[in-house]
């Protein structure tokens, strides 16, 4: 992560990450050359009601914004590579799985059910900028992946209504799981015909196609809302699934217990990656062992209760 001291900063950073003119960011922002051009000296500040025209054009966190907008600049850390920031140097990486399961019944009213057609433009937006593979997610696949799996099909947004971050499950075949084991097919080709109702599978696969957040207290609270549906879930025989090229969830991945079945170095050539995109699974079982019995002994308890007063 960089640390920026202005908005100045990270607005001519923006623009190099996208590969953007001021003329091109003036055009976006319907603003003249002139005004972006002291927006990024420093000159001026951007008006309160602009600031969130920025965020909802740029993708830049709000709160980002807000704490670089200002006569006395809040400097804040940012990263481009995974649209993330943080107040802090400590908090720039992900911290470790097990702090993700810390008080697992905590959830956060800034979560919702994705509604497809409603989010898809910013969703899409998203996924380009993580550059997950060359074609863009389908309105009818989203659709599906919501009707199937809602509970893991979420989006969160901040306090000011702003776009803050999302996971997206697909709940896939067994032929779609053994196509993805064999790089017959990528995850952004996946087709809504692949997706199946997971609760009559024998063996149910999740395939985690993107989680993201724009900090790491919204990736907590996102953590949350997965992991409780996995404590949940009936049978621990599953298969959970994960594709990305994000480099600070590969360490992750492991604590949580999947393992690296291949990465991708030509994919990463292909998109203009950093790191090369890689395919985990294995289950949650062993990591979310203390949930799971925690949750069985609470029913127990309530089922012993209630035949004891019969």
């Amino acid at each position: 992560m960089r640390k920026y001291n202005s908005l100045g900063e990270l607005l001519v950073d923006f623009r190099k990450e996208n590969d953007l003119s001021q003329t091109d960011f003036a055009a976006q922002m319907n603003v003249d050359v002139r005004t972006v051009q002291r927006w990024e000296k420093d000159e001026t500040l951007i008006k309160p009601e602009k600031e969130k025209a920025l965020a909802n054009d740029t993708l830049l966190p709000y709160q980002l914004i807000r704490n670089l907008n200002a006569i006395s600049p809040i400097p804040t850390y940012y990263d481009f590579r995974v649209r993330k920031y943080s107040l802090t140097r400590l908090n720039n990486d992900l911290p470790d799985a097990d702090w993700l399961k810390e008080r697992i019944e905590e959830f956060s009213q800034q979560i919702r059910p994705i509604e497809p057609d409603k989010d898809i433009v910013v969703l899409r937006r998203d996924l380009k900028t993580q550059k997950l593979g060359e074609s863009p997610l389908k309105l009818n696949l989203l659709k599906r992946a919501q009707e199937l799996l809602p509970e893991l099909n979420l989006i969160i947004m901040d306090r000011f209504e702003n776009y803050s971050g999302h996971s997206i499950f697909f709940p896939v075949s067994a032929l779609c799981h053994r196509q993805l084991l064999r790089r017959e097919i990528r995850a952004d080709q996946i087709q809504v015909e692949d997706l199946v109702n997971y609760k009559n599978r024998e063996k149910p696969v999740f395939l985690n196609f993107s989680i993201t957040a724009d900090c790491n207290d919204n990736i907590y609270f996102l953590a949350h809302q997965i992991l409780k549906f996995f404590v949940d879930l009936p049978t621990e025989d599953y298969v959970f699934c994960s594709y990305t090229s994000r480099y600070d969830s590969f360490e992750l991945n492991k604590q949580i217990g999947l393992e690296l079945v291949w990465e991708d170095s030509i994919e990463k050539d292909a998109l203009g990656l950093e790191y090369h995109p890689r395919f985990y699974e294995g289950n949650l079982n062993a990591y979310l062992r203390d949930e799971k019995t925690e949750v069985y002994e609470e029913y127990s308890r309530y089922f012993n209760q209630g035949f004891g007063q019969l």
